[in-house]
């Protein structure tokens, strides 16, 4: 039993603005199909999202089986359905793969009892010959019976569905409307759908009618042209529109118990009762393991992404050799002559200068292309890996996926990526261009320079809504990078103390460069770079790490966040 009382939601920190609902209140038994209806603009939405818990009522009382949700009560993720308006599923997977997945990130359910879960939401939904179909071909409507599919593998006992007829031609609506009817019907299940339509209401147990935030009628559908005084359900809306919706809802007070007589009190043909406690969730682990195998079948099946990713390994290494395809060569000396007079041996001395001094910008160029190239990857392993999807994220933890399983499975898949790319930059580049000082320095440096772009662009992700801003952002950061590293002019001195520690770039750089210090290549890095590299190998190791761990912790907070329209 879902119980509504005098609920109220105002915009926070708007005292001025009229509440979006004022006092709304209705009561929903066991297996119970309710609509609700009103123009557009009347808080249809916002009331489905106060009942699913994505926005917090301003005052008044939810009671789910007789506690008040504010109060202690509590309704499990597994107990509760919630079918947005946008797709909930990604369109390179099977519809199958989406069902069985939403199974196992929700249940504890596996091997046969799984199959058989997937199998009645497909044949439940009318999915049966849409299996191997992948949701990227699939119609509205279809998308929609996927959507109520995914959620029916918790057994909810209350389904709401936001606008699932919305944009579908005639027939589509009318079949997922009966489709819910029936779905109201198994196991006492109590259905909400929010709708523009007044087709097939004769399918319905009740309907509430909402205007301006208020509720204007609350009861079984063949009495709505009475209580209007209109000669037909479609003449609603402009009805409604000839009084103000505080008078709808005085005339509504008055009248609703005499209405309310004619409401049934449970579903005609119920089913086998529902069990009391809701199925528990399955640990972080399952969770974890099941977003990763996702993440890893998305990555093969998007072609695009995938040709991408392996231009970016194989080609960024290959820019960078071009600049030396034969090594740096050996360090110019300035050889002794004893008979040479002293302008010839000025020359020869000016000669090694220019020599070693060219030699030291090709090192410290060749160097900082490789840093640059990979925070540009980072740029693009992660930039959009959250924003992308952030509203199938949302659904999936209104479901019950934990933020934790589903960051770490982020980590777990971008640090395959981080690993590649980076270790193969350093081994190509060194096998060809043949960089003093020791290799695994080097290629530590580089692993980490571009798992703290990784992590902080993730980070980029997870904070901002849209995947466009997000990659927007990370570029811009990915482009300050060369400038502010001081690689290829020193900074001012003011601006410098308080600059650098946030340029991962010069971090890396400076970091390789030290490591080259008891070589002999390391007198043409002085003679040749602006910014003096730093004198503790080991800062830049810990600094690196540091801006990975920041990454890290902002994008958990991001994660945190509710991102809903």
């Amino acid at each position: 039993m879902l119980t509504v009382a005098d609920l109220t939601f105002a915009i926070p920190g708007d005292e001025t603005a009229l509440p979006l609902l004022d006092q709304v209140s209705f009561s929903l038994p066991p297996g119970h199909f309710m609509a609700i209806v009103g123009p557009s603009g009347c808080g249809k939405t916002t009331l489905l999202k106060i009942i699913a818990g994505l926005q917090p009522e301003t005052s008044g009382h939810l009671l789910w089986r007789g506690q008040d949700l504010a109060e202690g009560g509590e309704l499990e993720a597994s107990e509760l359905g919630y079918v947005p308006q946008f797709s909930i599923a990604h369109d390179p997977l099977t519809v199958t793969e989406c069902i069985e997945n939403a199974a196992r990130l929700r249940t504890r359910l596996r091997g046969e009892a799984l199959d058989a879960a997937v199998d009645q939401a497909l044949r439940l939904t009318g999915l049966a010959d849409l299996n191997e179909h992948r949701v990227a071909i699939l119609s509205g409507g279809q998308k929609r019976r996927l959507g109520l599919a995914m959620e029916l593998v918790s057994q909810p006992a209350l389904l709401l569905c936001d606008e699932v007829t919305s944009g579908l031609d005639p027939r589509s609506a009318s079949e997922i409307v009966h489709l819910l009817h029936n779905l109201s019907r198994h196991s006492g299940r109590s259905v909400i759908t929010v709708t523009h339509s007044l087709d097939d209401l004769d399918l319905y147990d009740s309907v509430l009618v909402l205007t301006a935030g208020r509720v204007a009628f609350h009861g079984a559908p063949s009495a709505l042209a009475h209580y209007f005084s209109v000669a037909d359900p479609s003449e609603i809306y402009p009805r409604l529109a000839q009084r103000l919706p505080s008078g709808w809802h005085e005339s509504w007070l008055k009248r609703r118990d005499f209405y309310a007589q004619n409401l049934p009190s449970a579903a005609p043909e119920p089913a086998a009762p529902r069990e009391e406690s809701p199925p528990a969730l399955p640990g972080l682990l399952r969770q974890l393991l099941v977003l990763l195998s996702r993440r890893v079948t998305l990555f093969f099946r998007d072609r695009t992404q995938l040709g991408l990713h392996l231009a970016l390994l194989f080609g960024f290494p290959l820019l960078v050799v071009l600049f030396a395809p034969d090594g740096i060569g050996a360090m110019p000396e300035n050889p002794g002559h004893s008979d040479l007079n002293l302008r010839e041996a000025m020359q020869i001395q000016v000669r090694a200068v220019e020599g070693q001094s060219r030699l030291g910008g090709l090192i410290s160029g060749l160097v900082m292309f490789q840093v640059v190239l990979l925070t540009l990857m980072g740029a693009n392993n992660a930039s959009r890996e959250i924003a992308g999807e952030r509203l199938i994220y949302e659904k999936e933890r209104l479901a019950g996926l934990r933020p934790a399983a589903y960051l770490l499975s982020k980590a777990a898949f971008l640090s395959v990526l981080v690993a590649a790319q980076s270790l193969w930059m350093a081994l190509f580049v060194d096998y060809f261009a043949h960089l003093p000082g020791s290799l695994p320095d080097r290629a530590l440096l580089l692993l980490l320079v571009n798992g703290a772009m990784t992590a902080v662009c993730l980070a980029i992700s997870a904070l901002l809504r849209s995947p466009d801003q997000a990659s927007l952002l990370s570029i811009y950061l990915v482009g300050f990078q060369l400038p502010l590293s001081g690689a290829v002019l020193a900074l001012p001195a003011a601006l410098e103390k308080g600059i650098q520690p946030f340029i991962a770039a010069y971090w890396s750089w400076s970091g390789q460069l030290a490591a080259m210090r008891p070589t002999d290549y390391f007198v043409a890095l002085n003679r040749a770079i602006p910014t003096p590299v730093v004198s503790d190998p080991s800062l830049p190791l810990t600094i690196l790490t540091f801006h990975l761990a920041v990454g890290l912790v902002f994008a958990w907070i991001g994660c945190q966040r509710q991102h809903w329209d």
